[in-house]
């Protein structure tokens, strides 16, 4: 099979022509069992089903199709379903005008031969907005919000088929993903209350009503919370917070704490062990989780999409904290830090309500500067995915490695995540970014900032993005009222080579702020050499070493104490 390249020259236009004989000559056809309708149907999800069917083909038989699907995976093709059920069989043609594959439109790329083919079934849910829009999506389920390991979701057994020979495959939907280990609704992963070092982990859960409002059903918003080795012995203290923003964290700790420590990898490796001693500083540490049915975290401000979860987090799931905990309920002693998007959402939150945080770690942001969108300026810029002159395009590199070898472009994951789920649906990276950024679109989904095909930059969608969402635009033009604020709460690290390019809007951040005076922002913008995604910053007791979870902890006490904080 030949393999994806990585830079796909001329590539829209033969997504756009095809090859309608070769798609003649297979079909796919998927059926659901009684069963498995039965099983989704006993996991609260609708039946008959709306959703998305997919065929995925390997020709690696080591693992099923659905475990190799990804930007440089193997081939697969999805179309909609509405009111599918058991006794219906759907029709998947690759090559179809319902069809959109990845990497190929239709099977004239792949060589004969014998390949595994297998169904796979993506179960949406519709809600009925505050905002009047009807919409279909997948209903986040416990697995962040990847399809691909979603409870409910189904899929059938591989079955081998010969591509080349023509004729009809018939692929059974029997296996129900089950539900997956739940997170706690409350109390610590042993139960009961904190009575000893051991039992510092505490899951808190509450249905949300501004969300709740938003998406028309109940929504909930959680909490995993790692409580200080003190927290027993001295239950008149009360304790600031780190509040750890990013990706679904699931049942797992902040900074991926264990009872019986030796668990953590990379930097926090001996962090468990560190928390427990005598010098573990005396803080509380949540990780928010706020998977939504766009993607796996709600990114903790108000969105037109997503919904209200900057309320959400600081008018419902705060005050519930600071109630159930000895938490110091004061702006000091709140603190955020993230990566990668969590970093993105440390700065934002704190940009956007700078007098209810204390300060905030900003590892590799997401672009906070759309002039560079990763490598896009799409106020600037005419195409997303290529630039050039008429003659020679030169496709757009979406992620890279440190010595500059390109992993992808963005017109492949933006095409991946496309066939995966339309109307930004995939659960993906540029989805929720668009659905956080974008106003409503007259379907009711996001506008995109591009035609999704084409990779044509729309200009008013890219205006009302400066407006609302371009965190350097904001300081700018807010600072004389954010400014006092703000003014020595902001840190930024990235490294130089950051593998999606994000250290250039970090680069205008700063220069921005440089800028600004009365009050001087005293924010700290760090970068490290040749560093890739996600480096958090140098070492201040390890010369030429990363920093570790253990230290940044410390540094954050440092920190709080360094402006007055006391307790």
């Amino acid at each position: 099979m030949k393999r994806l390249v990585l830079l796909w020259i001329g590539l829209a236009g033969w997504m756009a022509t095809g090859n309608a004989a070769t798609a003649q000559d297979i079909r796919f056809l998927v059926e659901i069992s009684q069963d498995a309708a039965a099983e989704i149907a006993d996991l609260g999800l609708q039946v008959p089903i709306a959703g998305r069917v997919y065929v995925i083909l390997s020709d690696d038989d080591r693992r099923e199709p659905r475990a190799q699907v990804g930007i440089r995976g193997v081939p697969f093709w999805g179309r909609a379903v509405e009111g599918f059920t058991a006794g219906q069989a759907v029709s998947v043609v690759p090559g179809a005008d319902d069809v959109i594959g990845y990497p190929l439109e239709d099977l004239s790329e792949v060589p004969p031969g014998t390949y595994q083919a297998q169904a796979f079934l993506n179960v949406f849910t519709t809600f009925h907005r505050a905002d009047g829009h009807v919409v279909q999506m997948h209903l986040n389920s416990g697995a962040g919000q990847s399809p691909w390991r979603a409870p409910g979701n189904a899929y059938s057994r591989p079955v081998a088929v010969e591509i080349g020979g023509g004729g009809t495959v018939r692929l059974i939907v029997d296996q129900v993903l089950p539900p997956t280990h739940p997170v706690p609704e409350g109390g610590s992963m042993q139960q009961g209350n904190p009575t000893d070092r051991g039992e510092l982990v505490r899951f808190v859960k509450i249905r949300s009503e501004a969300l709740s409002e938003f998406w028309g059903r109940d929504m909930y918003i959680g909490a995993n919370i790692l409580l200080p080795a003190s927290y027993a012995d001295e239950p008149e203290r009360h304790y600031p917070v780190l509040y750890s923003t990013g990706h679904f964290p699931g049942d797992r700790a902040p900074f991926s704490y264990t009872e019986e420590g030796g668990q953590g990898r990379g930097r926090s490796a001996g962090f468990s062990e560190f928390w427990r001693s005598e010098d573990a500083p005396e803080l509380i540490v949540v990780s928010v989780r706020d998977a939504n049915p766009y993607y796996d975290t709600g990114h903790s401000v108000n969105s037109a999409n997503v919904g209200p979860y900057g309320d959400a987090f600081i008018q419902e799931l705060i005050p519930h904290l600071e109630e159930e905990f000895r938490i110091v309920p004061e702006p000091w002693a709140r603190v955020l830090a993230g990566g990668s998007t969590g970093g993105w959402e440390a700065l934002a939150i704190q940009i956007l309500n700078p007098d209810v945080f204390g300060g905030t770690w900003g590892w590799c942001p997401d672009p906070v500067d759309f002039h560079y969108y990763q490598i896009v300026n799409v106020y600037e810029d005419e195409n997303a995915y290529e630039r050039g002159g008429p003659w020679v395009a030169v496709e757009r590199p979406n992620n890279r490695r440190t010595d500059g070898n390109i992993v992808s472009t963005i017109r492949q994951e933006m095409y991946y995540e496309r066939a995966v789920g339309p109307n930004g649906r995939s659960g993906g990276q540029w989805a929720i970014w668009e659905a956080l950024f974008s106003p409503v679109g007259p379907d009711g989904f996001a506008a995109p900032i591009w035609d999704r095909v084409t990779g044509e930059i729309n200009p008013k969608v890219a205006e009302y993005w400066r407006e609302n969402w371009d965190l350097t635009h904001h300081l700018v033009n807010q600072w004389s009222r954010i400014g006092p604020d703000l003014a020595g709460k902001i840190h930024v690290t990235v490294g130089d080579m950051d593998s999606y390019y994000l250290n250039n809007a970090v680069e205008l951040m700063e220069e921005a702020m440089g800028e600004l005076t009365d009050p001087d922002p005293q924010a700290h913008f760090e970068y490290g050499r040749k560093k890739p995604h996600c480096w958090i910053g140098a070492s201040p007791w390890r010369d030429g070493e990363d920093l570790s979870s253990a230290e940044f902890v410390q540094v954050v006490e440092r920190y709080l104490k360094a402006r007055g904080g006391r307790w």
